[in-house]
């Protein structure tokens, strides 16, 4: 259905349930026919100031795409998202309508679903408004308002009072695709149960053992779940979170994991003594430079890292390598069976930066993945375990995943690698540390990696407002709150990090890397955008027209009422406040805009000279705009870019792969990335995002095209 029957089924339906529950009925039921009654007049007001902004949006979010073949931005996903609301309410309004006089109709139950659409329509239409207000405040052509105070600090702001549980109770993942729900809602179920029991023992596997005897309650009470979901997002510190997040890595659900991945013939955990060693320089291999062990924060101490191989090779038995594993207390983990046959050294190496905010997880819980990629590439993997916030903040992950990369080009070797074509890969955090990789090799002149394949990568870790960072609202896996504590954990601004005084010396840290950047500071980071998109400018007077039909100015304030803060959001509109107000304490660290923090602010010289890199980005991510726009970045400054972007599915997805055919089908958009990076070749055509498709269950939407198998090299 296009903007305008959507709109006219909606109107149709809740005039006509409004109609049939103002008539009267049983008397038992009165009660919860008024509350459908007062919902379906409210889903009608909303949407009735819902969609000029809807349609005015669908005529200019195309400028904001990175080309045509790929149309993709936060203003395309908040449109999706809004839509997919309002066909679930149709749905929702059509069930009612075929069941209302049956006398297995539970009014009580519909009343509460309706009223959860309602309230999630409410504040959908608050955050169209706050998108409104991008398109007045922005400079043309920037997803990102360049500046961490003004209407960065008014969404900062309203997001703490805004109401969100309804997104966490009968609503969640209503924006992606139904395969994925359920998982969804069991993460939140566990989420919330384990919280509940947070700090009442003192072992992860021992809270996890208490939260399941008490999640049933959240199973069968949404409302509930929703609102100790919110409590849970906006209160609880870093540490809760890294404890939840690497429940995964615990001996039982690793074991578990492992039992039902493929199964590969090299699995090793690998410390890596911390030598000093030189490597030769890209341009003149005569001469050197020196990688330095790391030693930001926490000192000199060993690598860790672990080798994934399908297939054992030559050098992955050896005894150097042998002496550096180290034990993880489960079973063997290089399998050489029966005299297993050893291949030749692969000519490709994957070497992996897993994702985790920074702040948690490790390669075993990016495990199951990557073993599957072993097998499909046929190559093996060394997926880095950088030290992680808040106790080893940056620059710690980067110096340790540079000089990993560095180890990985000395000792191929070791690795069963030839020493010929290498590939970055990573995801979220680990895409960003892709980036930064390649940057630091750039600034040491030793070899760059012959592509970077990062996934929903996190390219700009300021507090800047964009349309898609506006989705943190309602995002089960990547609420603000949470984001925000994790980059200030990686930013050395929390207040449970130890060593002070390194926290405020971290920018003398890596002073040699920022050489480039504190030499064009001057130029200022907010220019970056503007040489970006001046000929754009030029070429097409007519945009600016188009903007400002939908873009608005922030509201007027009422005479003669003075407020703390101005109003954000017209006269006569209010969004759903929230009863557990967020302390949300955003510190603008100096670290946030450093490059190698930060990638999107780097200066022209720090990007020109990068591989080529591809982006696999989701459209219903909070950080697409991140994407979107760090891959305009590159094609400005003539660097090799692609971007891929997925429907349906959220931040992480690649942690999901093992899950859903949609997931999967997604993980593998990043291996064929990959393997035209090993054959320089081509990447597939990207796949149209359609912005009108969506998932409702009434709906039919045809499934992705299913890629072709490909076989190993």
């Amino acid at each position: 259905m296009d903007t305008k029957a959507v709109f006219a089924a909606l109107y149709s339906v809740c005039e006509e349930n409004a109609t049939f529950f103002s008539a009267g009925g049983k008397v038992s039921q009165a009660d919860s026919a008024k509350r459908l009654v007062e919902s379906m007049k409210l889903i009608q007001e909303h949407a009735r100031s819902l969609e000029p902004v809807i349609s005015g949006f669908a005529a200019i979010y195309h400028h904001f795409d990175f080309d045509p073949l790929i149309p993709a931005n936060g203003y395309r996903s908040l449109v999706k998202v809004v839509r997919c609301c309002l066909l679930h309410i149709i749905h929702k309004g059509r069930y009612i309508a075929a069941n209302r006089r049956s006398i297995f109709f539970r009014a009580a139950h519909n009343a509460g679903e309706m009223e959860a659409y309602c309230s999630a329509l409410c504040q959908l239409r608050a955050l169209l408004y706050l998108a409104q207000r991008m398109l007045h405040d922005n400079s043309h052509g920037n997803l990102f308002f360049q500046d961490e105070s003004g209407l960065s600090e008014s969404f900062i702001r309203e997001y703490a009072s805004m109401h969100k549980g309804c997104f966490y109770g009968r609503c969640l993942g209503f924006q992606f695709t139904p395969a994925i729900r359920p998982c969804l809602q069991t993460i939140a179920i566990g989420l919330v149960a384990f919280g509940e029991n947070y700090k009442r023992h003192q072992s992860g596997i021992g809270v996890a053992a208490s939260s399941f005897f008490t999640s049933g309650k959240y199973a069968i009470d949404p409302e509930l779940r929703g609102t100790e979901f919110e409590r849970i997002t906006q209160n609880l510190d870093v540490h809760f979170w890294k404890t939840f997040w690497n429940i995964t890595e615990t001996e039982v659900l690793s074991s578990l994991a492992s039992m039902t991945s493929t199964q590969v013939k090299v699995n090793r955990a690998l410390s890596v003594p911390p030598v000093a060693f030189d490597l030769p320089l890209a341009a003149n291999h005569r001469a050197s430079a020196t990688i330095a062990p790391p030693s930001a924060h926490i000192g000199i101490a060993p690598i860790q890292m672990r080798l994934i191989s399908y297939d054992l090779r030559e050098g992955q038995d050896s005894e150097t390598l042998l002496s550096m594993s180290r034990s993880e207390g489960g079973a063997i983990s290089l399998s050489l069976g029966l005299k297993t046959k050893r291949l030749p050294s692969s000519p490709f190496l994957l070497i992996h930066f897993h994702g985790g905010g920074f702040v948690a997880q490790t390669s075993k819980s990016h495990e199951p993945y990557l073993k599957s990629w072993s097998q499909d590439l046929g190559v093996p993997i060394l997926s880095v375990d950088y030290s992680l916030a808040p106790e080893a903040p940056f620059p710690r992950a980067l110096e340790e995943c540079f000089y990993a990369y560095c180890w990985a080009l000395r000792n191929h070797h070791l690795l069963g690698w030839t020493g010929e074509k290498v590939c970055l890969a990573g995801d979220s955090a680990g895409g960003n540390l892709c980036v930064t990789t390649c940057m630091r090799a750039a600034a040491f002149g030793v070899r760059m990696p012959d592509g970077v394949v990062a996934a929903y990568p996190a390219t700009l870790l300021t507090a800047y407002a964009s349309p898609s960072r506006l989705l943190t609202l309602m995002d089960p896996l990547l609420p603000l709150s949470v984001l925000s504590r994790c980059l200030s954990a990686y930013a050395g601004s929390e207040p449970q990090t130890e060593k002070q005084v390194e926290r405020v010396s971290t920018l003398s840290l890596v002073k040699r890397d920022t050489a480039l950047f504190l030499r064009d500071f001057r130029q200022g980071a907010s220019n970056w955008i503007h040489s970006l998109l001046d000929s754009n400018r030029e070429t097409d007077p007519n945009i600016s027209r188009d903007l400002s039909s939908v873009a608005i100015p922030p509201p007027a304030a009422e005479e003669g009422i003075e407020l703390q803060h101005p109003r954000e959001f017209p006269l006569g509109f209010e969004p759903l406040r929230s009863d557990q107000f967020a302390e949300m304490k955003l510190q603008s660290s100096p670290v946030f805009k450093d490059p190698f923090c930060s990638p999107l602010l780097a200066p022209d010289s720090m990007l020109k000279g990068l591989p080529p890199i591809h982006i696999v980005a989701c459209a219903l991510d909070p950080m697409l705009d991140d994407s979107v726009m760090f891959a305009k970045r590159l094609r400005s400054v003539n660097q090799p870019v692609t971007l891929c972007v997925v429907d349906d599915l959220p931040h992480g997805f690649l942690s999901l792969s093992q899950l859903s055919k949609e997931t999967k089908e997604a993980a593998n958009v990043c291996v064929e990335r990959i393997r035209a990076v090993f054959l320089q070749d081509t990447p597939p055509e990207p796949r149209k995002h359609p912005p009108a498709s969506c998932h409702a269950p009434h709906v039919a939407v045809p499934p992705p095209k299913k890629n072709k198998e490909n076989q190993t090299f």
